[in-house]
């Protein structure tokens, strides 16, 4: 995450983790996973992406247009590689219980930014947990789903249906 820092407010080293680890590195991976799916004509590339790259107010800058970019990568190689049975989805998760939910210091987020958050953010109605994220992803996974490409499975527990 990025503190849901504000495109003024972002530094350069701020903007450049957040790409390397949110963008650069599913290009990356997905890239060299592609030699072997493209010789064996199959697989399933499943990148997690965030409700924040589907809407522009659920996280700072940095991490909404990484989260953004993910996204369209994963709709581009969904539709690339769709005729060697490649297939690519996104799963977009809301708030998840991890590690950094004890490390953020919400205090540190500006004024600019907590006046500008609206309140359906804070109404997030309850947070995943990684186990649930994990079935959608064997899902996508399985021969069950082998009409689903390109696409974004939303699990947020109904946040976007505020």
């Amino acid at each position: 995450m990025d503190n849901y820092t504000h495109l003024s407010e972002v530094k350069d080293v701020l903007w450049d983790k957040v790409m390397a680890i949110n963008l650069n590195g599913p290009f990356y991976a997905t890239r060299r996973a592609l030699q072997s799916m493209i010789a064996a004509r199959s697989g399933v590339i499943i990148n997690i992406a965030s409700v924040a790259g589907l809407y522009g107010a659920r996280a700072g800058t940095a991490y909404t247009v990484s989260k953004h970019g993910l996204i369209g990568m994963t709709k581009n190689v969904g539709y690339i590689y769709a005729e060697q049975g490649i297939r690519c989805n996104a799963i977009a998760p809301g708030r998840m219980e991890s590690y950094e939910d004890h490390e953020i210091d919400y205090t540190r987020i500006s004024p600019m930014v907590r006046e500008s958050i609206p309140e359906g953010l804070a109404l997030n109605l309850r947070i995943s947990r990684p186990t649930e994220i994990t079935r959608i992803a064997l899902f996508l996974e399985s021969d069950e789903s082998s009409f689903i490409n390109g696409e974004v499975i939303i699990g947020d527990g109904g946040w976007t249906a505020y």
